[in-house]
C-alpha cells in the first residue's frame, strides 16, 4: 500500500500502527518520527513561521476570511506518487490541507485513491480516528489494540496523579485534608492570547488537573488578558501551537500587557506543543504523562 499523509498528526498514527514503510509522501510539516523527514512533501506553506506571533495571526485570519491558502497541495508531486490511500484533515482549513484542495486534486488524477479525513475535537474523535485508519490499511486489530493501550496509559495517569476534593469541613477523618485539583490554564498562542481547546481540557482532566478558560471538544479561542487573569489559575501552562518550548519562552517573555504580565508572573510551565498538544494522534497521550509531573511540581 502506498500512503500519502498530508498532516503531521496522520503521519505518527500510520507510524504507530507500523506502517512506516508505507508511507510515500507527507506533509512541509511532518517531523516525527525522524525517519518521514526524508520523504517527498506534497505540500508547501508561504507563511513564514519566524514572524512575530501576531503576524502569524494575522495572517492566518486574512486566509481563514478568504485570503490565499497558506497552504498548497502539489498536485503533480502526488500524481507522481500515485498514493493507494490519501489521509487528510476538516479540522482547520487554514494549517493544513483542507477537504476541497483534496477534491480538486482527486479529479486531477489518473486513478482515484481512497480519502481518509481525520476530523477529531476529543480524545474519543482521536481514538476513532485511529481506528478508521487502521481499518483502512487493513490493520483494524492493530489499530485496536494501539488504542487499547493509549487508553490504558490514560487511566494510569489518572489513577497516579489525580487529586480527590479535599473533604467537608465537619466531616470526621483520621487522614489528612485532601487538596484540590490544580487549576491549570492551557494557552497555544500569546498574540493574541488564545486558550487551547478541543482535547486539550481532557488532557488535564486525565492528568488529575482542573482545567480553566476551555470547554473540552469545543475550539480554542481569544481571550483578553484581564479575563484570563480573573480564572486565577494555579499553573498556566504555555503549549504554543506549532512551536516547541524555547520559543514559547521568546513569547511569553514578549508579552507586554499589564494583565498579561501579572498573570504570567506567577506559576508556569512549558510544554512542546508543536509535538504534544497540536497534533490529534498518539503522542497527546505521552502530553497528559508530561503535564501530570507539571502540576505535581
Amino acid at each position: 500500500m502506498r500512503i500519502v499523509s498530508l498532516l503531521p498528526a496522520a503521519t505518527e498514527i500510520v507510524a504507530a500502527l507500523g506502517g512506516l514503510a508505507w508511507l510515500v509522501g507527507v506533509s512541509h510539516e511532518c517531523d516525527y518520527p525522524p525517519a518521514v523527514r526524508n520523504l517527498p512533501r506534497v505540500t508547501r506553506t508561504t507563511l513564514d513561521a519566524t514572524l512575530p506571533s501576531r503576524a502569524i495571526d494575522a495572517a492566518m485570519a486574512q486566509a481563514a476570511g478568504g485570503g490565499p491558502a497558506p497552504v498548497t497541495l502539489d498536485v503533480a508531486a502526488l500524481r507522481r506518487l500515485a498514493p493507494d490511500l490519501i489521509l487528510g484533515q476538516s479540522l482547520c482549513d487554514v494549517c493544513a490541507v483542507g477537504a476541497g484542495p483534496i477534491a480538486d486534486a482527486l479529479a486531477a488524477l489518473e486513478r482515484r485513491p481512497e480519502v481518509v479525513t481525520l476530523h477529531a475535537h476529543t480524545l474519543d474523535g482521536v481514538f476513532a480516528d485511529i481506528v478508521r485508519v487502521g481499518e483502512a490499511m487493513d490493520l483494524g486489530s492493530e489499530a485496536e489494540e494501539l488504542v487499547a493501550g493509549l487508553t490504558y496509559r490514560l487511566g494510569r495517569v489518572g489513577a497516579q496523579h489525580a487529586a480527590p476534593l479535599r473533604a467537608p469541613p465537619m466531616a470526621v477523618s483520621n487522614r489528612a485534608p485532601r487538596t484540590a485539583p490544580t487549576r491549570v490554564l492551557v494557552l497555544e498562542w500569546t498574540a493574541p492570547a488564545y486558550v487551547a481547546g478541543h482535547w486539550v481540557p481532557e488532557l488535564i482532566a486525565a492528568a488529575g488537573g482542573e482545567n480553566v478558560g476551555a470547554r473540552a471538544g469545543a475550539r480554542s479561542v481569544a481571550r483578553a488578558w484581564p479575563e484570563l487573569r480573573a480564572l486565577a489559575p494555579d499553573l498556566v501552562v504555555v503549549a504554543l501551537c506549532g512551536f516547541d518550548v524555547p520559543r514559547a519562552r521568546r513569547e511569553t517573555a514578549a508579552v507586554t500587557d499589564p494583565d498579561g504580565r501579572a498573570l504570567l508572573s506567577g506559576r508556569v510551565a512549558y510544554l512542546d506543543g508543536n509535538a504534544y498538544t497540536s497534533r490529534p494522534g498518539p503522542r497527546l497521550v505521552d502530553a497528559a504523562e508530561l503535564l501530570a509531573p507539571l502540576m505535581a511540581g
